[in-house]
């Protein structure tokens, strides 16, 4: 149960913060923002306040923003379709009632000649009486449709209207808030936890540890490994890391004085690969200013890490089985959450990047490939046709899909079978 909880949260929040960064930059774009939505598939909770309808659906595998004039959701009332009116007191219309099931005595009816929804504002059509009337639509019009109710979304409200950098950044923010949360997240470590100093100076000795066993102590500074010199613990540590199960020769500085160490880093096994480890703890240091570095430092180097093993399965040194999907990365906050909150915490963060690095690869249906469309728009002066990129993205999202249940039936041989 701890682990569906921490799941959840750390999965929800990164696919909020996500969504989020979308939300954000369309409103402040001017874009009218139709659903705020976490998950896919049915409708588990809704509430709609303002412009705005906000969503819990079942399938927690990802969100999604959908802006007005981004999907085909504008309405086009056809010649000699039979719509209800209702005006409020300057006769400008209010709600356009695609039913015929109407009660309310207020509501004209009109069989629809001509009408424009997002430019002109306008539905004009001939009245009961067979007179040709016209009526001005209120840029806050409600269309009713079998119970449900949209607001309309004039032209220079919808996403193709606004300027090449507003639609843009709008796309990108979504990646871009994931690794802002992840800096934040690096930053309360650092703040909460401590900064790991870079100085190789033991603060703890894990009992029973090939350290203990040796006669390491709290406090030790370690100068030399197999006389060569040590100044990090990053140096340290890779060497640790590099010779398990042989003996390496410790140069220790306590009290003053140099002692010596013989110890056998025990042998410790990570997916397929082998480490060394001899039980002892990395000092850490409580400073606001370092936290902000420790933060932004962290970030940037997992960007990098991501980016080359992305690079990696590209040039065919990982495979497709090195992927995980959501049923890999529960089974993965499983094994983390056993190791403490910090470690949780870190999880999340490199999650959070790594959400946002493949969200940004220019492949039909993401981020990448709405951005990469933006660049040839920007090359070719004028927009590629609605039409055609949107059968694109809908092939990339088949695409996706088949990906998406690949990578998950290998997690499930991978844990289960």
């Amino acid at each position: 149960m701890e682990t569906v909880i921490a799941f959840i949260i750390i999965f929800g929040s990164l696919v909020f913060f996500h969504e989020l960064g979308h939300f954000l930059f369309a409103k402040k774009a001017g874009i009218m923002v139709r659903e705020f939505a976490i998950g896919f598939g049915p409708k588990i909770l809704g509430i709609q306040k303002g412009e705005t309808l906000y969503t819990i659906r079942i399938l927690p595998f990802g969100g999604y923003v959908r802006m007005a004039g981004e999907d085909f959701d504008t309405v086009e009332l056809q010649p000699g379709y039979r719509v209800g009116l209702l005006l409020n007191s300057n006769d400008e219309v209010m709600k356009i009632y695609l039913s015929q099931n109407i009660s309310n005595p207020d509501v004209l009816f009109l069989e629809t000649e001509s009408s424009d929804l997002d430019k002109e504002l306008f539905i004009e059509g001939y009245d009961d009486e067979g007179q040709l009337v016209r009526y001005a639509i209120s840029r806050k019009a409600i269309i009713v449709e079998k119970g449900q109710e949209t607001l309309i979304a004039p032209y220079d409200r919808q996403f193709e209207s606004k300027p090449l950098g507003g639609r843009a950044m709008a796309i990108f923010a979504g990646p871009l808030f994931n690794f802002i949360l992840a800096f934040f997240i690096f930053l309360a470590i650092g703040l909460m936890q401590g900064v790991p100093a870079k100085e190789p100076v033991i603060s703890d000795v894990q009992s029973g540890s090939p350290a203990e066993r040796a006669g390491m102590e709290k406090g030790d500074v370690i100068t030399a490994v197999d006389g060569s010199p040590v100044e990090t613990w990053t140096e340290f540590s890779a060497i640790i890391q590099k010779n398990p199960g042989v003996t390496l020769q410790f140069s220790v500085e306590r009290d003053g004085e140099t002692a010596t160490l013989n110890i056998v880093p025990d042998t410790i096994e990570q997916q397929g690969q082998k480490f060394g480890q001899i039980g002892v703890a990395r000092p850490m240091e409580k400073n606001p200013l370092k936290a902000v570095v420790f933060g932004a430092d962290q970030t940037f180097s997992w960007i990098k890490e991501i980016i080359r093993l992305l690079g990696m399965l590209v040039t065919g040194k990982f495979t497709i089985d090195a992927l995980s999907g959501p049923v890999g990365i529960y089974k993965a906050t499983e094994e983390v959450a056993k190791f403490g909150l910090y470690n949780l915490m870190h999880w999340a963060a490199v999650l959070s990047i790594n959400l946002g690095i493949m969200n940004l690869l220019p492949l039909p249906a993401l981020d990448g490939g709405k951005l990469l469309f933006f660049l040839f728009e920007a090359i070719r002066g004028k927009p590629v046709d609605k039409q055609k990129e949107g059968m694109v993205h809908f092939i990339g999202i088949v695409f996706l899909m088949v990906l998406m249940l690949v990578v998950t039936w290998n997690d499930i041989q991978r844990f289960f079978f």
